[in-house]
């Protein structure tokens, strides 16, 4: 399981969502319990419906293919098989994010 990262966590570097795209993404998925999989697909879809209802942001905390792990604050548009829309069109692969920090 994967310890619950908070907005305060130094440690954490906060990226724009511009920056997603040149960043590189691990082939694997940063999760390895089921369970949490299985709940970070579920806060994916309420983080979509936050998104498109109500236009909400949220912390999206993500591992790139260094091990290092970021946060972007931002809406997500749509959430796919394999990936996440974010708002301005930007993809962030799904097998990467670690948690979301809804507000």
């Amino acid at each position: 399981m994967v310890p619950e990262l908070k907005p305060t966590d130094a440690s954490v570097e906060t990226v724009g969502k511009e920056r997603i795209p040149q960043l590189r993404f691990a082939p694997h998925d940063v999760l390895t319990d089921p369970v949490a999989v299985h709940r970070r697909r579920h806060d994916a879809e309420r983080a979509a419906t936050l998104g498109n209802a109500y236009h909400g942001k949220l912390d999206i905390y993500f591992r790139t293919a260094d091990g290092a792990t970021k946060r972007v604050y931002t809406t997500v548009w749509a959430t796919h098989q394999d990936y996440l829309t974010l708002k301005s069109g930007i993809a962030l692969p799904l097998h990467a994010v670690l948690s979301f920090d809804f507000y």
